[in-house]
Formats: structure tokens, sequence, C-alpha cells
């Protein structure tokens, strides 16, 4: 995937274009939709997701679980979660 930066000053704030390559099919529906400012949406999900990713760090920071906790917990989940949604079949 090719990355471009560059970078402008809008407003007093320095901003950095960033290019992302999007298979063809997403670009066609993206066309679709040419009142929808899609820089704004980019924006916001990456504002979302790095939220998301810095409450993790800080929610880990303080916890004594380990990795192989971790893994354990989550075949836990994964099972209890199969097993639910086979008998609803």
């Amino acid at each position: 995937m090719n990355i471009y930066v560059y970078t402008h000053i809008l407003l007093g704030y320095y901003m950095v274009n960033i290019t992302i390559t999007v298979p063809k099919e997403m670009k066609n529906d993206l066309d679709l939709f040419p009142e929808i400012n899609w820089s704004e949406v980019a924006r916001q999900a990456f504002r979302e997701k790095i939220k998301d990713l810095k409450f993790i760090i800080e929610y880990k920071k303080n916890s004594q679980l380990t990795e192989e906790d971790a893994i354990l917990l989550g075949r836990k989940v994964n099972l209890s979660l199969h097993k639910r949604y086979s008998e609803m079949e």
C-alpha cells in the first residue's frame, strides 16, 4: 500500500494529507455519495480508533492478566458463545 503524506497549514493548524488506497469497488461506492465529506468520515474513524486503542493501553497498564491468561479467557468466551449460538439453531 502506498501512503503519501503532505503537510499544509489550515486555520493555524498543521494539517497532513494522507493518501490511502482502496479497492476500485469501494471507490465506486464512495463516488455514489459526492455530498459526503469522506475526509471528515475518515478523521472521525481515526479519532474513534485512536481513542479505543488509548483506552486499551491505559487499561492494560494496571492489569495483572498475563498474555497466556488472556488467551485462555478468550478461548473460554469463544466456547461459551459457540455453545449459546449452537443451541439457538
